[in-house]
């Protein structure tokens, strides 16, 4: 089944996004300077990182990320249904996206507000991906796993290439306002990024709120906290039970990919992510 809408050469899940009103979010949209952005490619771990900042923001206390669902506390701009409690929020806002650079609101390129893009192995997101996907209603439902391979690397899946999606977003890599972070840091180090993050933002937390951020932003407490694994999001929307949380696990891949797919991938990965400097990507 699918629900897709194309706009700006790339597939947009139909059901939570419109045409004319991505044209409007493009143009219209004023991002503030005070804003605090979370942008990734689907499926690179971008829930994880709004409870992370969301708890930041706490300070470490639990309540907002127990009785506010995670859409609400950090609102996509891209969704219409976003829109009003985007534009009627006043002070500082903590937004998501999905959206590639040339879609992406234009008043961003010249205001301060920050950027936090998150990146992610493409190959576990590839696997991640395809077995989030599958089971929605908002996509083209791949067979299997080859099918949706295939897909990925043409970037026939929803939001487009994960080659142009990243190295577009990497050009800001050397501003002040962009910061840069990786899945499998945060997962092979945690307390080190939240640091980052809190450096990046400007804030600072305690040895024990540290800790509470740490306790509260887990894979395990995440999933079992029904405001932020999407077990909220209404039936008509999915098929079967929509599993957000899954493993969580880095080099996923490996369970999944067959030797001619892994050397397909390397080949492709090289030719489209040339010419950036050596250990930016970790998984390399």
């Amino acid at each position: 089944m699918s629900d897709l809408i194309s706009f700006g050469g790339i597939p947009l899940p139909g059901i939570v996004v419109e045409k004319e009103f991505i044209e409007k979010i493009c143009d219209k949209f004023m991002i503030r300077d005070e804003d605090t952005v979370i942008l990734s490619y689907p499926k690179s771990g971008t829930n994880w990182l709004i409870e992370t900042v969301c708890l930041i923001q706490t300070k470490g206390n639990p309540k907002w990320i127990q009785s506010v669902p995670i859409w609400d506390r950090s609102p996509w701009i891209e969704y219409k249904a976003s829109y009003q409690k985007l534009i009627s929020k006043e002070g500082p806002r903590l937004l998501t996206s999905h959206l590639p650079f040339h879609l992406f609101p234009k008043s961003f390129f010249s205001s301060k507000a920050k950027v936090m893009y998150l990146i992610r192995n493409p190959r576990d997101v590839l696997v991640s991906g395809y077995f989030f996907w599958h089971k929605k209603k908002i996509d083209k439902n791949p067979e299997s796993l080859t099918t949706y391979f295939e897909w990925f690397l043409k970037g026939n899946v929803v939001y487009g290439s994960w080659f142009e999606h990243t190295r577009a977003w990497l050009s800001m890599r050397e501003k002040d306002n962009f910061l840069l972070l990786n899945y499998e840091d945060m997962k092979q180090d945690p307390k080190s990024i939240i640091k980052k993050i809190c450096d990046f933002l400007g804030k600072k937390l305690e040895p024990d709120e540290l800790d509470m951020v740490l306790k509260y932003s887990s894979f395990q407490v995440m999933k079992e906290n029904k405001m932020s694994n999407f077990s909220l999001i209404p039936e008509n929307m999915v098929t079967h039970n929509l599993v957000l949380l899954r493993k969580g696990m880095p080099g996923d891949w490996k369970n999944h990919f067959t030797v001619a797919q892994a050397e397909a991938f390397d080949k492709v990965f090289q030719e489209k992510m040339a010419g950036f400097p050596p250990g930016l990507f970790p998984w390399e």
